[in-house]
């Protein structure tokens, strides 16, 4: 079977170590499974939660060609963190015969892999909305102590008049 990868990391704080990762294994669930990889599409510093990413929108096009029968990501939440989006645009690909297959998560085509399929988007979902509410919260709370939060330091400031505060000991 002819598949492409699909691979994305969310934050412009992660390198390319993260891709990387992803391809290396990638690349090894195809050659156990006899898979024979004709393509790449990389999003980086692309959030899941939506589908406007640049390769991601690309592969979906290069998918009415019909070059090729699967699409190999890393794990399920890097093809989306958003169930909904998933769901339609795996039944996109699903209509013109291309599956979508996950290197580290077992997803059988069985009625269990179903299930299987549908918690783990929900949960991956569910980290993403979850993250987002915890940082939102950790920014107020600099911002209430008058702590920097990053970005363009305000007109009339230094830096140096400003305390830092690391958001993850928040979390």
């Amino acid at each position: 079977m002819d598949v492409v990868i699909y691979a994305r990391y969310s934050s412009h704080n992660q390198t390319e170590c993260s891709i990387d990762g992803q391809l290396e294994e990638c690349r090894r669930y195809a050659e156990r499974n006899n898979y024979n990889i004709v393509g790449e599409y990389i999003d980086r510093a692309k959030s899941g939660t939506k589908d406007d990413r640049e390769q991601f929108l690309l592969m979906l096009e290069d998918a009415k060609k019909d070059l090729f029968q699967g699409v190999l990501v890393y794990q399920l939440d890097r093809f989306a963190r958003n169930r909904y989006d998933s769901a339609i645009h795996k039944k996109q690909l699903k209509d013109r015969g291309i599956r979508v297959l996950s290197a580290r998560e077992c997803i059988t085509d069985d009625a269990s892999g179903i299930l299987l399929e549908s918690l783990l988007e929900g949960i991956a979902e569910y980290y993403s909305v979850e993250l987002s509410q915890k940082v939102k919260r950790g920014m107020k709370i600099n911002a209430e102590n008058c702590y920097y939060n990053g970005g363009t330091v305000p007109l009339g400031f230094t830096l140096k008049e400003f305390q830092w505060l690391n958001l993850m000991d928040l979390l």
